[in-house]
């Protein structure tokens, strides 16, 4: 077997290596929730229905920002289980086959934009110009989707080998981008044509072609773990399997939000269509405090699959302890923001009145549910890192679809719009349960059984 120095997911002290490998991750996150803010506010300088057609495209670019993390997530998890392992071959068989999914993956999805995205616009409305400016919106995302599913697969790559600081290099620059060409492009300034909504969606794919060219630039030239090569490559069903056992688990965990979304607007929209704006403003604003703690569990991920690999338990006890403390404590800093400072909150949009008497108390209402969301998110990632994907899935799927819209539903019905909001605590604390009944049984049938090969 080919002799090799440990990676530092081994050997570094547990504490600061998380951190190490979350900060940059956080950071470049949060630039990405900057930049869904700043899109949309662009576009609706536009028209209300150039506002309207990009958000009827969002749930096709969900799905393929599901598709390509929840495989990422596979990727992940089983790249860093086999380095834990020091199955070097088998790790870069891994990185290969991962590749190759993102490029099939991307195929479809240009297959389905090029040929169906006028009748996908049509199912929704038929106002001409929401389904030309959404058709040639949606077009364009999904014919050079390449872009982004190769810019998550090689992020990915890198972080299950510990290096998270080109990650957040990648994700920054792609947003940053796409942030400065948006105005350029939507607009025709400096001598460019107006391109309207298109501008938007040619902002967006540029920003994760150059993402995706520096994700892979970077793996060749900086990560020693993984040797990417193709050389001889046929595709393995054997890893592909191992890839989706996990990555198919968190592709519908990711995808499931859509469905809450859609479920959630159809109850609110009877009440006012001003409630469905406020619960749109909501997802904007809660992914300032979601994404740090998404980043940091994207560094725990390869951080206990790796050492679940390595055997080594006292290592992942202690990741997984210090990851909790972190989550809660930015749910926590989340929790008091939105209960002191609503009315400020929701200004950022240019609330109307009818908009903060409704806007205010939901934020308040649904803000309760941080501080579990924190907790179940972080043991989530470890059903994740250990190869059992389906108890993520099982907990994600109750919170956002089994408890969240029946309670939602009910309360609408008995009780009326504030206590709508409700079901939002409500659903997290049955998530929160089921994480923790969950977590215990993985302790026990996987983690404690564990022996050290040598000290943590």
């Amino acid at each position: 077997m080919e002799a090799r120095k440990e990676n530092k997911m081994g050997t570094m002290p547990v504490s600061r290596l998380l951190i190490s490998m979350s900060l940059p991750i956080m950071i470049s996150m949060l630039v990405q929730a900057m930049y869904n803010i700043v899109d949309s506010i662009f576009v609706a300088q536009v028209s209300e229905n150039a506002l309207t057609a990009v958000s009827l495209a969002f749930p096709v670019q969900n799905l393929m920002i599901a598709v390509s993390v929840g495989t990422g997530v596979g990727i992940n998890s089983l790249l860093s289980r086999r380095l834990g392992e020091r199955n070097f071959e088998d790790a870069n068989a891994t990185a290969e086959n991962g590749l190759v999914l993102a490029v099939i993956s991307a195929a479809l999805f240009a297959l389905f934009g090029g040929l169906f995205s006028e009748q996908f616009f049509r199912l929704f409305t038929q106002t001409k110009e929401i389904v030309e400016m959404g058709t040639g919106y949606l077009t364009i995302c999904t014919v050079f989707s390449f872009g982004i599913f190769l810019q998550v697969t090689a992020e990915r790559i890198m972080q299950s080998t510990g290096n998270t600081i080109y990650n957040m290099i990648t994700q920054g620059i792609g947003a940053i981008t796409n942030i400065i060409l948006d105005p350029i492009l939507i607009f025709g300034l400096y001598g460019m044509p107006a391109m309207g909504v298109n501008g938007a969606a040619a902002a967006t794919v540029v920003g994760q072609i150059l993402a995706m060219v520096l994700g892979l630039l970077f793996n060749v030239l900086f990560n020693h773990d993984v040797r990417i090569t193709f050389k001889g490559f046929r595709p393995n069903l054997r890893i592909i399997r191992e890839i989706y056992k996990v990555g198919v688990p968190s592709i519908i965990m990711q995808s499931i939000a859509t469905v809450m979304t859609i479920g959630m607007n159809k109850i609110l929209i009877p009440f006012t269509e001003t409630a469905v704006s406020v619960f749109g403003v909501y997802f904007k604003l809660q992914s300032f405090v979601f994404m740090p703690v998404f980043g940091l569990t994207n560094g725990l991920v390869p951080i206990v699959a790796y050492n679940y690999g390595a055997r080594k338990k006292e290592r992942i006890i202690h990741a997984v302890k210090d990851a909790a403390l972190y989550a809660f404590s930015i749910m926590a800093l989340g929790l008091l923001i939105f209960q002191t400072m609503p009315v400020q909150l929701l200004r950022m949009f240019k609330a109307s009145d009818s908009m903060l008497a409704i806007g205010v108390p939901a934020l308040r209402l649904i803000s309760i549910s941080f501080l579990g969301a924190g907790v179940s998110i972080v043991f989530s990632s470890v059903f994740q890192a250990v190869g059992n994907g389906v108890l993520s899935l099982v907990t994600s799927v109750a919170r956002q679809l089994i408890v969240i819209l029946p309670v939602a539903w009910l309360m609408a019905r008995e009780f009326g719009l504030n206590a709508v909001w409700l079901s939002f605590p409500i659903a997290e604390a049955v998530s929160l349960l089921l994480s923790l009944i969950f977590y215990h049984h993985v302790y026990q049938t996987m983690i404690e059984p564990l022996f050290e090969e040598e000290p943590a």
